[in-house]
């Protein structure tokens, strides 16, 4: 580019500047006539037409690109721009569509080959926003700029886009996500107090803590100036978001406060020496913004202040006026603590609170609780006891005396905080918006490492086109038991990717030298110490026997090059570099151990905070090349920084526990090819086996319906919510049975509310007591009983390995679904809602076309006449006896003989070699089995008298679904939450399928 024309891009960098910056208040207007610049270009002889502006913006030069980021801030700001300021110009079109980015085109009245050229350099970016359920709110966050002193979340935005590299698109989906929280909180100026709650859903270890610093900046901006930041149960993790708080938002100048840089607790951080902390350029209050105290610092959590009242209290420049009035909001300073969930911290906090209670009713306040599903939700059955648990009860206590609090929880497993009662006004139901933020771009999650609804064939899936075969590798446990191979093979993988980041460091233009400070592996097969120390000596003697130096080591790490790593970075390296072949990647191998290994110390043991306190895993402070052996301090909340690999053998019984040990999800910009993840396939934990990557897939089922629901609902009808938060706990799924949601400390309040069970053998016990119940009963069943064959037919099947005939004859019959239904319907029980699941499931497949066609019903005879009987004709039938074991359920019921014949006409097993019974066989045809029970104090009469009394008998049941009656999802469990304040009513009724 000659001089002249660099003088004309810069001119027209400068020119645009001008205009796009007098356009912000009321969105585009016509770009060439809009200011009077370009007759001064012109006269200067510098060309500021449109063509002129396209080959500037396509130019290689800096002034060139600035001109271009420019462009693409304010494109993405007005494809963004919601609300009263958007409608003003935009004549009612969505946010990021193409009518809104059309609409901005012809306001500016571009050239067509303009608009061309910026939709190519400026695609807009169409994915979905955050969804949100919520109660009708009063807008009050104002037209065009939000009021208050717009200070921190313009510089938190810059800060991203500067220092971290942030894309303009990503930075404005933050804020519409940050926007979508802020405006639901209570108008901090408002003479009405107001105490909102909420939730934001959000993925495990996916920027839900940049979410919820976008609302603090947002928060503060508007007016709230006493932020409890709520940062997790350990001091590792309050440590970790304090600095990360006090680094990206607090900045320089407010942690210095005027003392000498050397004084400040962040002198040794490697960030704060390199400039990477955000810097205001002076005290935000000599610049026309406000200060932000530090009430904690990153190594010292809340303690008790000597000078507590003054710390705490905050100066009113209009004493007269309430300090929520803005004439005084606006010039104070917001103080900010990040405290961690302890009963004494909290109890600290709430003692000095208490000592300016005069003014606690004027401080708008905002909590923000990370993790908010731990610890914080009481876990005492309040119908068992009125006693909260210690971490609820001082959040109670928070809430209770600052009536202007906004309550803002944040998790990935949301579960626990959906079945809080509602009508305890005291807890933290969400009870106002609850919010699920978009999978963000670059995010590696569980569906990354899953096949959901894939629809290339197992025999044609391959390294480009099937997740699991790029990054899972099974762990069996027999194989392990004698040589550690699964864990030998992934250290060998951990040292090749080890070489393949350094080798991409020197080879690769796009990974700047020094890119990889962290590269980690996790072994998390137990959560007790002894079993760490007893892995770390295993992996010690792995390590030292690898011969990572000799033929023999170079001759395993090549056939692991040659055979899994080379070919997966070819399908999903995404243009970064890749070795050609092992000679090109051996030279960096060498170095990758001397990383790993040269201190004679690979391992570092994670499972105290006095591991984090001594810096041996401290991500913040030092270049960490580790294989790290934990439990659970990485299990929650912790971010492993540089995560490669992946052995992961850790049991759970809830799916909330298990999500949060997923720590190989998260970003992997520039070796997302280099991820693998080794898991167990058959775990055993006391009489089960465990299958751990099916337990994630199925998570993934159920957050993905749960999200789903949640997207289906947010949309309003008529300008009005759908649903409201306290409605969506019916929206809870489990795919798994023995996967719960969450923890059952955390499930007190929950119903099952369906139960679908395809091909499953399903007993319900809770039959009634009352005579005039059970007659209703018997009445019920007795047309189907007297219609069934006047013979019975004689079944057979072979029982496992022995290969035993074992027969059983039995009446039989058919009922059309509608008919069954409306018998199940009418039935009484003991415990209404222990069938209730299972009548939703019946229902639902009986109304949906295609899922059952008819049901079998079987009534097993007894092969010997002893316990026969006739009912309300001359007919007998076989009866059964039975006891209530479990108050006033039956134990088993049913004949495990009986139950080969049910599986095989359901569909779920092959041919039973049986001509009478493939005789039933029939696609969609389900089988329920009656057994007439005669409980014990009645026998002896139906023993001397030979007939079965209505009034004492129990007609028990069994059913199995077809297979193939699956409706949109399989083997699914359903829950809904009951409100105190209606009894037993659930929320609203489930979803229809």
């Amino acid at each position: 580019m000659t001089a002249t024309e660099n003088i004309s891009v810069r001119a027209l960098l400068s020119l645009h500047r001008a205009v796009l910056g007098g356009m912000q208040a009321g969105g585009p207007m016509p770009l060439v006539k809009s200011v009077d610049f370009y007759a001064v270009m012109q006269s200067a002889d510098v060309d500021s037409s449109e063509a002129a502006f396209r080959e500037a913006i396509t130019g290689t030069d800096e002034d060139a690109g600035a001109l271009l980021r420019l462009w693409r801030k304010q494109l993405t700001d007005w494809d963004y721009a919601t609300g009263a300021a958007a409608e003003k110009w935009c004549e009612g079109t969505e946010a990021r569509t193409d009518e809104r980015r059309s609409t901005a085109f012809d306001r500016l009245a571009l050239e067509p080959a303009t608009r061309k050229l910026l939709d190519t350099e400026i695609p807009v970016n169409k994915h979905a926003g955050p969804v949100v359920i919520s109660h009708e709110y009063v807008p009050w966050r104002g037209i065009g700029a939000p009021r208050g002193v717009d200070w921190y979340w313009p510089a938190y935005s810059r800060y991203l886009g500067d220092t971290k590299g942030w894309p303009d698109s990503r930075i404005a989906d933050l804020g519409e996500a940050a926007e979508r929280v802020v405006e639901r909180l209570a108008d901090p100026t408002a003479a009405e107090a107001y105490q909102s709650k909420g939730l934001v859903v959000g993925y495990v270890q996916s920027g839900k803590t940049a979410n919820f610093t976008g609302v603090i900046a947002k928060a503060i901006d508007a007016g709230y100036r006493l932020v409890i930041v709520l940062g997790g149960t350990l001091n590792l993790l309050r440590g970790q978001t304090q600095r990360r708080l006090d680094m990206e938002l607090v900045g320089r100048e407010n942690i210095l406060r005027g003392t000498a840089e050397t004084e400040s607790d962040y002198a040794d951080d490697r960030d704060w020496l390199h400039n990477r902390f955000l810097s205001h350029a002076g005290m935000p209050s000599e610049r026309g913004g406000f200060d932000i105290e530090r009430l904690t610092t990153r190594d010292n959590d809340y303690k008790s202040l000597a000078q507590g009242i003054r710390a705490l209290e905050i100066e009113k420049r209009e004493k007269s006026l309430p300090l929520y009035d803005p004439r005084n909001l606006d010039h104070a300073a917001a103080r900010l603590m990040v405290v961690k969930k302890n009963k004494s911290v909290l109890t600290k906090l709430v003692k000095d609170l208490k000592k300016i209670n005069g003014m606690l009713g004027e401080i708008p306040t905002l909590i923000i609780d990370d993790e908010s599903d731990e610890a914080s939700v009481n876990t005492t059955n309040p119908r068992r006891s009125a006693e909260r648990t210690a971490i609820n009860e001082k959040l109670s206590e928070l809430l209770s005396l600052l009536p202007r609090a906004q309550y803002v929880g944040y998790t990935a497993t949301p579960f626990a905080n959906v079945f809080i009662d509602p009508s305890d006004s005291a807890d933290i139901f969400p009870k106002d918006f609850l919010i699920s933020l978009p999978r963000p771009s670059g995010y590696m999650g569980v569906q990354d490492f899953h096949d959901l609804d894939s629809q290339v064939s197992e025999d044609e899936r391959t390294f480009a086109n099937s997740n699991e075969h790029a990054y899972v590798r099974s762990i069996h446990s027999a194989n392990e038991e004698d040589d550690d191979v699964s864990l030998r093979q992934a250290i060998d993988m951990f040292v090749l990717t080890a070489a393949v980041k350094i080798f991409r460091e020197a080879e690769d233009p796009r990974v700047a030298p020094g890119s990889y400070r962290h590269h980690t592996m996790l072994v998390h097969e137990s959560r007790l110490t002894a079993d760490h120390r007893e892995l770390k000596g295993r992996i010690l003697r792995l390590w030292d026997e690898s011969g990572y130096t000799s033929a023999t080591g170079h001759a395993r790490l090549r056939e692991l090059f040659e055979n899994d790593l080379l070919p997966v970075s070819r399908a999903r390296a995404d243009g970064y570099a890749v070795p050609s072949s092992f000679e090109a990647l051996a030279p960096y191998i060498g170095a990758a151990t001397a990383r790993i290994g040269g201190d004679l110390n690979p391992i570092i043991v994670v499972n105290g905070d006095k591991d984090i306190e001594r810096g041996e895993a401290d991500f913040e402070r030092r270049s960490i090349w580790k294989i790290l052996v934990g439990g659970q301090k990485l299990s929650r909340g912790f971010t492993v920084e540089g995560l490669t690999v992946s052995y992961y053998r850790r049991c759970a019984s809830n799916a909330s526990t298990m999500m949060q040990m997923g720590r190989w999800f998260g970003f992997r910009e520039s070796y997302r090819d280099l991820v693998r993840l080794w898991i167990g396939r058959n775990e055993s934990t006391g009489s089960k086996e465990l299958d751990l990557y099916e337990g994630f897939e199925a998570i993934c089922h159920d957050e993905e319906s749960f999200r789903e629901q949640l997207a289906k609902y947010s949309v309003l009808v008529d300008g009005r919510p759908q649903v409201t938060p306290a409605q969506v706990p019916p929206l809870v799924s489990q795919h798994l049975p023995w996967l719960k949601p969450t923890s059952p400390n955390k499930m007190y309040n929950a119903r099952l509310v369906e139960v679908r069970s395809p091909g499953e053998w399903q007993e319900p016990t809770a039959y009634p007591i009352h005579p005039r119940a059970l007659k209703h009963n018997t009445e019920a069943w007795l047309p189907v009983l007297e219609s069934l064959s006047p013979t019975a037919t004689s079944f057979a099947h072979r029982e496992g390995v022995s290969g035993r005939l074992t027969r059983f004859s039995a009446f039989t019959g058919l009922l059309t679904p509608h008919e069954l239904l409306v018998l199940l319907s009418s039935l009484k029980w003991g415990s209404e809602q222990q069938f209730a699941p299972h009548l939703t499931y019946l229902e639902s497949i009986t109304k949906t076309v295609g899922q059952v066609d008819d049901w079998l019903v079987l009534a097993p005879q007894h092969a010997t006449a002893g316990k026969r009987a006739t009912l309300a004709s001359d007919r007998a039938f076989s009866w059964y006896g039975r006891e209530r074991r479990r108050g006033d359920l039956f134990g088993a019921i049913s004949e495990p003989k009986h139950r080969p014949v049910a599986h095989r006409v359901a569909g779920v097993f092959p041919s039973s070699g049986d001509q009478a019974t493939e005789r039933f066989v029939a696609e969609r045809r389900g089988v329920v089995t009656l057994y007439p029970v005669v409980e014990p104090a009645h026998r002896p009469a139906v023993l001397e008298s030979g007939r079965l009394d209505p009034s004492k008998l129990v007609v028990a049941f069994t059913f199995i679904a077809p297979i193939s009656a699956v409706g949109t999802d399989n083997k699914v469990i359903r829950f809904t939450t009951v409100d105190s304040s209606r009894e037993n009513d659930p929320i609203i009724e489930a979803p229809a399928v």
